[in-house]
């Protein structure tokens, strides 16, 4: 592992921990020249992964895409960025537990909008209106009666365990 200070080829393992998501290795190491230390992760080489588009066109699975709707659509929420990493982590899981070589970018995108019904709804209306592109009033207010029915589901199913 070449140093990013100093470009040295030599470096000695510090610490060696698994990182959140379970899949990953977080090893600490040291420059044996300039002693300077940094961080590198290891995790297990991937089959590429196709994703098929709407339009019948292909491309490589990208965990940053998904991220980058998610933090827009979680946007001064009370969401923190761990929470979206874990989700994040989730959706990868799933796909890539679920499918072998392609997966649709609606799977995806259901998948997507699960996770965030269960992490916070007003994000997830506003991945929702982006990812299914609503075409007029009518089909947001049948989101958000869906989104209402689920949570006063959640709140009544809360209230009995309480009491």
């Amino acid at each position: 592992m070449r140093c990013p200070k100093c470009n040295y080829h030599k470096s000695s393992v510090v610490d060696s921990r698994q990182a959140e998501d379970g899949n990953t290795i977080r090893r600490r190491r040291e420059c044996e020249k300039c002693h300077s230390r940094f961080t590198t992760f290891e995790r297990v080489e991937e089959l590429p992964l196709l994703v098929i588009k709407k339009d019948g066109t292909r491309e490589q699975f990208s965990r940053d895409k998904i991220l980058n709707g998610v933090i827009q659509s979680a946007q001064k929420r009370p969401v923190s960025s761990t929470d979206i990493e874990n989700v994040i982590s989730k959706i990868e899981q799933k796909v890539r537990a679920d499918y072998e070589n392609e997966v649709s970018s609606t799977a995806i995108g259901n998948l997507v909008m699960e996770e965030l019904a269960e992490l916070d709804e007003i994000t997830y209306v506003r991945f929702a209106s982006v990812y299914k592109s609503f075409k007029d009033l009518d089909e947001i207010e049948a989101l958000l009666q869906q989104i209402t029915s689920r949570v006063r589901g959640k709140k009544s199913s809360t209230e009995h365990e309480t009491h």
